[in-house]
């Protein structure tokens, strides 16, 4: 063991070496919930240690470097970064007490500011069609605008051309009803807009995989249409099926959403909302049963037994099918349509699709 003094000694030099490897950073830049705990930083602590064993000229001197760091710890602190072996708990408190500040200092702030329904109003003119939505969602002001009939009038006149190819219903001179005024310069949109009318000329005859989101919904309304091509010896018959979504409820079983402002009411009222056209086009008259009212419980599309086209199934029950629950033995109304040339599933907004005429 060295003696009393050259252990003074030892310390004097340490501390020395201590004050060399410390700079004003580290201090400066410390979290002060961490340098109470008076950690120091691995780096400084083996230079520390280095240095007393070459003065003492040991290779492992255990007791002494004890000793200097307990008296190197009340001088200088250190970071929770990832060169240290920081304390959970030090690191745990310093965290909680920066949460509490920052929501002390965001308490403090203000909430920011609401600019009137005009101003939303103005900006609301640059906005593409396909961001509207992402407009709306920026706060209500900016929601009441896209519930407006200045927003969707406005919308219509600057994509209007008049050399447009468009129904009697969306010609400008129609487009002054305020009834179903959103849902009808939607439309027009796919007419006008040609980012939209892009989107529906790629739809295929054939889908890549069967739609799903038929299933569960109702079947209002079953007609059947004979096509004659080039050919008029071998039509082709067209079954349309047109479908009413089951309304989606939220988690407190209620089906209402956001309410719209009264006054815009008519502006958004829209009897196709939710509504759906399925196409089977067929090289074969194949008679049905009449499915009207019943609801979609199956919808398959496969390989023909020909091997060259293609098949679909659909199966109809009586009532709704409620989720998680399965059919047990019950087929329920099998429509059968085999060979078939074309599906498309036609929502209402599509330009093929047979408006209703309350609109």
């Amino acid at each position: 063991m060295p003696k009393k003094g050259n252990r003074k000694r030892l310390k004097f030099r340490a501390e020395d070496v201590c004050s060399e490897s410390v700079t004003v950073a580290d201090y400066a830049d410390s979290d002060p919930a961490i340098v109470k705990s008076g950690r120091v930083k691995k780096a400084v602590a083996n230079a520390i240690e280095k240095e007393v064993k070459l003065l003492r000229g040991l290779e492992a001197s255990h007791g002494p470097v004890q000793d200097v760091l307990s008296s190197v710890a009340s001088v200088s602190g250190a970071d929770c970064d990832s060169s240290d072996e920081p304390d959970p708990e030090d690191c745990v408190k310093g965290s909680r007490k920066k949460k509490n500040k920052r929501r002390k200092e965001n308490g403090d702030c203000c909430d920011g500011e609401e600019y009137p329904v005009d101003i939303w109003l103005v900006l609301a003119s640059y906005i593409r069609p396909e961001d509207i939505c992402t407009f709306a969602l920026i706060c209500k002001n900016a929601w009441t605008v896209t519930c407006t009939a200045a927003f969707w009038t406005r919308l219509y006149r600057r994509y209007y051309s008049l050399d447009a190819d468009l129904p009697l219903r969306l010609q400008p001179d129609c487009m002054g009803k305020m009834r179903c005024l959103r849902a009808c310069v939607i439309r027009s949109l796919f007419h006008l807009y040609e980012p939209f009318s892009a989107r529906i000329s790629k739809t295929p005859m054939l889908p890549e995989a069967t739609p799903t989101c038929l299933l569960n919904s109702k079947c209002l309304l079953f007609w059947v249409n004979k096509i004659v091509g080039s050919r008029p010896s071998s039509p082709m018959w067209e079954f349309n099926f047109k479908f009413l979504k089951q309304p989606a409820k939220l988690k407190n079983g209620s089906s209402r959403g956001l309410q719209l402002p009264r006054q815009y009411t008519e502006v958004h009222t829209n009897p196709d909302l939710d509504c759906s056209l399925l196409q089977v086009t067929t090289l074969n008259f194949i008679f049905t049963s009449v499915v009207m009212g019943m609801t979609l419980s199956r919808f398959t599309i496969s390989v023909s037994t020909d091997m060259r086209h293609h098949r679909v199934g659909l199966a109809f029950q009586d009532s709704p099918i409620l989720r998680g629950r399965s059919l047990r033995g019950d087929p329920g109304v099998q429509v059968v349509l085999d060979p078939v040339h074309s599906v498309r599933l036609i929502d209402w907004w599509h330009p093929q699709y047979p408006t209703s005429a309350k609109t």
